[in-house]
């Protein structure tokens, strides 16, 4: 058995232990499949703990920066409460449509909206409007913007807002200082913004599983 298939088993193992079955979230990865979506979403465990992040938090709003068909999204969104809110912004019109029905499916369009545009702009529209702070921001879009997602992820933070990054080992690539993928430069500049921030403390965490060696990058903003 390669490595990636024991991971990919073990995923499996505590998805069956400890995610009961859900039918609608199912169907929401079945619709991305067949919208010929990339297969990015965060597996069922990550979008667990992303949900458990939520309930601890006690978050009324929150702050996703990369749709894609909306898995995440949903995992987020269902426990908000009823005046919760949940901005989610989305670079591709095609992504957008399919998040849009797949919210639908879920049950939690009262709650989320979905903006569609080049992430930047629409974080700087969302200044413009006078964006109260967010009690979590998820940053899980294109890579080599991680920095700038980061300086505005503080601008529309409070003291305790809670900041994910995903993606952030690149199966172990981040080590690599001659690398000439745009992504790694991203995320290792986004590393550096962190390191020198003093309104932030955060660590990393390696993980493996169905979605290959990757991590995240967990951060609460400082009183």
């Amino acid at each position: 058995m390669d490595t990636l298939d024991m991971w990919s088993r073990v995923d499996q193992y505590i998805t069956e232990k400890l995610i009961p079955q859900d039918t609608v979230l199912e169907q929401v990865l079945s619709a991305n499949r067949q919208a010929g979506l990339p297969p990015y979403d965060v597996s069922a465990a990550q979008g667990k703990l992303l949900q458990l992040v939520v309930r601890m938090q006690n978050a009324k709003r929150i702050l996703e920066i990369g749709t894609l068909g909306g898995y995440s999204t949903i995992w987020m969104a269902r426990v908000l409460p009823a005046d919760g809110r949940l901005v989610t912004l989305e670079l591709d019109p095609r992504h957008a449509e399919v998040a849009q029905a797949n919210v639908s499916l879920a049950g939690v369009e009262g709650i989320v909206e979905i903006r569609v545009g080049d992430a930047l702009e629409q974080l700087a529209k969302l200044k413009e409007e006078g964006a109260a702070p967010f009690d979590l921001i998820f940053i899980d879009a294109d890579k080599p913007n991680n920095p700038e997602y980061l300086k505005w992820a503080l601008r529309f933070s409070r003291p305790g807002t809670i900041i994910i990054g995903d993606n952030v080992i690149r199966g172990g690539e981040i080590m690599n200082e001659a690398s000439t993928d745009p992504r790694v430069h991203g995320v290792r500049e986004f590393y550096s913004l962190l390191e020198q921030e003093a309104r932030i403390s955060a660590t990393a965490i390696q993980t493996v599983g169905s979605k290959g060696y990757d991590g995240f990058v967990l951060g609460v903003v400082n009183g």
